[in-house]
């Protein structure tokens, strides 16, 4: 088999979630006939790679193991999709959830093929029906910034051992969301926390990385807008 013209790492994407958005960046600028090399670690494209190739007329070749993932070839057709029109529909999707009052103070969301309940955001007990608006927002931020961190280092072949984040927030004046006190405001008041990541990569790696995923986390550069964020990153050894 000749030789690829240009090589695209996918990391840990699947196909669903941006890895073909990469392919068709990659492909782009190659004459029909010329061979793209995909490398990825998320075993699901073994499947869904060569589906949808056939979809949209590349010719899907062979796939090899490679240094920690695996190697797949795929020869462009001669006519495709154009990726300014994929692009641009990347850039107009919209999330939509639909969410349902239930018995008590509690809401059931609706999102996409999962349901999740919300309980009330004021309850200060240890043990909850339901987690409340406060914690899925909180949880929100820090699995963006976690999911965020591990998919740009997977795809810059960055090994990261372990990774945990705590984060933790408090309202101004939670008696005035209570109606206990008619001055103050229910706002956040600031988001603080810990991000500690185990890796065998420098230091200076870790924390270019920490800074781009900050830089392009959705739920961290909305937040930021109204609520002080103080995020210590932490490298554990």
């Amino acid at each position: 088999m000749e030789n690829p013209k240009r090589v695209c790492d996918g990391g840990d994407l699947d196909c669903g979630s941006g890895l073909l958005l990469i392919i068709k960046k990659a492909m782009d600028p190659l004459f029909a006939g010329e061979i793209l090399e995909v490398r990825s670690r998320e075993r699901t494209v073994a499947d869904d790679l060569p589906a949808w190739c056939r979809m949209v007329n590349h010719e899907f070749l062979n796939s090899e193991p490679g240094d920690g993932t695996t190697r797949y070839f795929i020869r462009k057709g001669g006519k495709q999709e154009e990726l300014e029109a994929d692009l641009e529909a990347a850039k107009g999707y919209k999330w939509n959830v639909r969410v349902k009052a239930e018995k008590a103070l509690k809401a059931k969301v609706h999102s996409r093929n999962h349901t999740f309940v919300v309980g009330q955001p004021a309850d200060f007990g240890s043990k909850v029906e339901a987690p409340s608006a406060i914690d899925y927002l909180l949880g929100a931020l820090a699995s963006d910034l976690t999911v965020g961190f591990k998919a740009q280092a997977s795809r810059r072949k960055i090994e990261i051992d372990q990774l945990e984040v705590s984060i933790k927030a408090g309202l101004e004046n939670v008696l005035y969301h209570l109606e206990i006190e008619d001055e103050g405001s229910p706002r956040i008041q600031e988001i603080k926390g810990s991000f500690y990541v185990s890796s065998p990569h420098s230091e200076d790696d870790l924390e270019k990385l920490w800074e781009n995923t900050l830089e392009r986390s959705p739920i961290y550069q909305t937040i930021k807008q109204s609520v002080k964020i103080r995020i210590e990153f932490m490298i554990v050894y």
